[in-house]
């Protein structure tokens, strides 16, 4: 087991996008970075360019809604590590056969909810007793402002609409609130960054802000004090109504 006093970073989906930019942000802030993504071509090649970069930065596999591949992660970075300080719950997906509740394709909403919450918690489950070795651990789950329960009931008419996308999201929201009340009396803090409209992938670059507009407010959680919030709901520009 390796011996560092830098803190530890595991980001999931981390081979393209936000959470390329949140491995690259934590990387140049000092963090050993252990890049999360499933398909393993893609990820080395991620993590080679951030080493080329001078960052300090490991690949493991892991697909969050494959639990062996989970399980198979926690150990690889508790061998390795003996802890994790931060852990960003980044991966995601959309479906094009997602949409309005009434016309949403069953199956569709189904996967989603399996990569975006199902596979938060999952991994979740399973890096927790390493941030539990940390002295300041880190959970920040990537969600979205279309998981916000307030804006969803007086939506802008040209807002999307994808039931199983922004259920998604709104689990997501759900998880850390509880985890945040249920680690109270530890030194864990758990937050919720909504990215904003990014162009990124996953909206075929149709976002209006730059991918490290992005990422800064999964880092900016993810480095927080002491004294910083747990339990929050927040995107760059500040609070996110729940």
């Amino acid at each position: 087991m390796a011996s560092t006093a830098k803190k530890v970073a595991l980001i999931t989906g981390a081979n393209k996008g936000i959470g390329f930019e949140v491995a690259r942000q934590l990387g140049a802030a000092g963090c050993v970075v252990v890049l999360g993504a499933r398909n393993q071509t893609l990820g080395k090649e991620a993590a080679a360019k951030l080493i080329a970069e001078s960052l300090d930065v490991r690949f493991v596999p892991i697909d969050v809604t494959d639990f062996a591949s989970v399980a198979a992660a926690a150990e690889s970075i508790g061998r390795d590590f003996g802890r994790l300080d931060i852990l960003v719950n980044n991966a995601g997906i959309n479906d094009p056969g997602d949409g309005p509740a009434p016309t949403a394709q069953l199956a569709a909403v189904e996967r989603v909810l399996r990569t975006n919450f199902l596979g938060v918690l999952a991994v979740t489950q399973a890096m927790l007793p390493l941030l539990r070795k940390s002295p300041a651990g880190r959970i920040v789950n990537v969600s979205s402002g279309l998981g916000s329960l307030t804006r969803n009931a007086s939506p802008n008419p040209s807002s999307p609409t994808f039931i199983g996308y922004s259920a998604s999201k709104a689990a997501l929201n759900m998880l850390t609130v509880q985890l945040a009340r249920l680690l109270s009396d530890t030194p864990i803090k758990v937050n919720s960054a909504a990215p904003g409209y990014t162009a990124t992938a996953l909206n075929d670059f149709r976002g209006t802000q730059t991918i490290p507009e992005g990422a800064a407010e999964a880092v900016r959680l993810a480095l927080l004090p002491d004294d910083g919030p747990t339990g929050t709901y927040s995107e760059r520009t500040g609070i996110v109504p729940w």
